[in-house]
């Protein structure tokens, strides 16, 4: 009589096993992530300033990516503007002074 009962335990084991594999029962340990402050990010225009407030949401395995990443893509992305209008400035300084200066007239 036990064997019944261990064969229908086994059977219904295997069974959610294999629903849980073929995708039509999910098993999600992690809850989604909640935040917990408006916008952590950085404001339009920023500051150097401004980048000692970002503050970050904690996950499970530090801060939340997401929001790290879209941090570090403005950050990026005015560094790379910063650089090319530096390079543009050298590079008319250069042109200065390589220009011959005319005697005064």
């Amino acid at each position: 009589m036990i064997w019944v009962l261990l064969t229908a335990v086994a059977v219904l084991l295997v069974g959610v096993v294999g629903a849980m594999l073929a995708g039509w029962i999910r098993y999600d340990p992690m809850p989604d992530p909640v935040t917990s402050q408006p916008d952590p990010g950085l404001p339009e225009a920023f500051t150097a300033r401004d980048i000692e407030g970002v503050h970050f949401d904690t996950a499970l395995r530090g801060y939340r990516m997401d929001q790290v990443d879209r941090v570090l893509d403005r950050l990026q992305d005015r560094l790379a503007e910063q650089e090319r209008q530096l390079e543009a400035l050298r590079g008319q300084e250069e042109g200065l002074a390589a220009s011959p200066q005319e005697p005064g007239v």
